[in-house]
């Protein structure tokens, strides 16, 4: 999970790129970076740490041009290190950069042929720089015989499309030309274009999630659709196409967790989606838990407390804020290492003794992944007075490993693998366990758009849509996060880049 953004503009867009990492923060809290474009020249800062850190005024300064494109990112391929920051810059041909989303499950096999056939170098273990290479490989070979134009760099996608498999989300921008965006076949992972008429032309972006582009000003227009390419000059004059046959599968994570509730993806409401997922659960709760004597329906915050509210108003139960959220803690799901992890869920909860005292509580989350936070909360909650603590999960039990880009790729980390619900209930704490079912939570979603009726939902359901995923994939994945667990130190949070691609470091201060 990392956000993207790019902007083409006609006033400096430095800002703008700051200002919509804010707003994206939530997708990736391990490293941020920003390149602008003006003329021939990009100019780079990036670093691992908050969007807040990374960047001061002395940066910000240096970042020049009407164009850019931005990046926050947390690891799911790669390390931590400062070195795999994004986006990602090759200097042939014409000077490209690169900020992706998701998760190349090919990456290996292309790291090979960029080698053998591209004759291109990788520097770090990042899939994105892969990709990135891809595509600079590419559009050399349609670049060739022609002017570099749109046609040429649509071209260029579709073969990138061929080669590659898994999920991307993608911004990059050539230097001196225009920014070009684009989604995988299947569109796992979101990307929305947003546009701006002001009175010196009209402005363009595209983002991650529509609450960017609503926090920025401009007006959603609509989703880069599944296989489209968008590219958008230097003048502003947009251009699309189809470049692969779609095959729509959006990644249904980004409804139940990873998404801002105030963002729109392929036409659905974050928002909506989760407040229908409250009713689908208190359904089920009338139906097969009318028995469980519940006094007040506490969210575990941020991210359910949608699903809590219009459960609690469809059983005719107190809705209570029971846990105070400390916000200067990261979102403990993306936080690298499972010790710091753990360590960190008392620091950012805290409960409010009196609304657990002598009282049978209801806690409802957005999902349980790898019980540490769950087995917490429900420790917490006893330790508050709570006579009963009962755990509502508003997405099924999370079985199989995710390998479109979200950071749960071990099945030795899950916590559902091979257990019964009693099982995992048990390991929890809790007085009763009960989970959302995958039918329901589909349809809490599809309901919203009928055009669309499948999702990606292979940590749920273990169906991987890209046709590529076997035991030998899911084995080697895991093996290689058990070494670098095993051997990754701690990155230099120090270590900054600068990159300014034709002025020396004087001039560019």
């Amino acid at each position: 999970m990392c956000g993207i953004l790019g902007i083409v503009g006609k006033n400096p867009v430095n800002q703008l790129l700051y200002d919509g990492l804010l707003v994206l923060q939530h997708r990736g809290q391990d490293a941020a970076g920003i390149v602008t474009c003006d003329g021939n020249t990009f100019f780079m800062h990036k670093n691992n740490g908050l969007v807040k850190d990374v960047f001061h005024t002395r940066h910000m300064r240096n970042l020049i041009g009407n164009a850019g494109i931005a990046h926050v990112r947390y690891p799911t391929a790669g390390s931590s290190s400062a070195a795999e920051a994004q986006p990602f810059y090759v200097n042939s041909p014409f000077g490209i950069v690169l900020g992706h989303n998701g998760n190349l499950t090919n990456a290996e096999k292309l790291k090979e042929d960029i080698f053998r056939q591209d004759l291109r170098h990788i520097n770090t273990t990042s899939d994105s720089e892969v990709l990135l290479n891809v595509l600079a490989h590419e559009i050399e070979e349609s670049a060739k015989s022609t002017v570099l134009n749109s046609d040429v760099v649509f071209d260029a996608v579709t073969s990138v499309h061929k080669r590659c498999k898994g999920a991307y989300a993608v911004v990059s921008m050539i230097a001196n030309f225009g920014l070009l965006a684009f989604r995988d076949p299947h569109g796992i992972r979101p990307l929305v274009i947003g546009k701006h008429e002001g009175p010196q032309g009209v402005e363009y972006m595209v983002a991650s999630e529509s609450v960017a582009i609503d926090v920025l000003g401009f007006k959603l227009v609509r989703d880069v659709e599944p296989g489209e390419a968008v590219f958008i000059d230097m003048n502003g004059n947009f251009y699309s196409k189809q470049c692969a046959k779609p095959n729509h599968h959006p990644c249904i994570f980004e409804y139940v967790y990873l998404a801002r509730p105030d963002s729109v993806i392929d036409g659905i409401s974050v928002y909506q989606t989760r407040l229908n997922m409250g009713k689908t659960l208190a359904q089920k709760i009338k139906k097969a838990w009318a028995h469980l004597d519940i006094d007040v329906v506490i969210p575990i915050p941020d991210t359910s407390r949608p699903s809590a509210l219009q459960l609690a108003l469809e059983l005719g139960l107190d809705y209570r804020e029971g846990f105070i959220k400390n916000r200067y803690i990261g979102r403990t799901f993306i936080m690298p290492g499972q010790a710091l992890r753990k360590k960190s869920v008392r620091q950012k909860l805290n409960p409010i003794k009196i609304e657990f005292q002598d009282k049978n509580v209801l806690l409802v989350d957005d999902s349980i992944v790898r019980g540490t936070t769950s087995k917490e909360i429900v420790q917490m909650a006893r330790e508050a007075g709570a006579k009963k603590v009962y755990l509502v999960s508003a997405a099924p039990p999370v079985r199989f490993p995710n390998v479109y880009g979200i950071d749960m790729p071990s099945r030795t980390e899950l916590l559902a693998p091979n257990k019964t619900d009693e099982e995992i209930r048990k390991e929890i704490g809790a007085d009763e366990l009960i989970y959302q079912d995958l039918d329901a939570l589909i349809e809490n979603i599809a309901s919203i758009n009928p055009k669309l009726k499948k999702f990606d939902a292979s940590c749920f359901d273990g169906k991987y849509i890209t046709g590529d995923i076997d035991e030998y994939y899911l084995k080697n994945i895991e093996t290689l996060r058990a070494d670098s667990n095993m051997f990754e130190k701690p990155s230099n949070a120090s270590t900054q880049m600068d990159l300014n691609l034709s002025k020396n470091e004087e001039e560019a201060a």
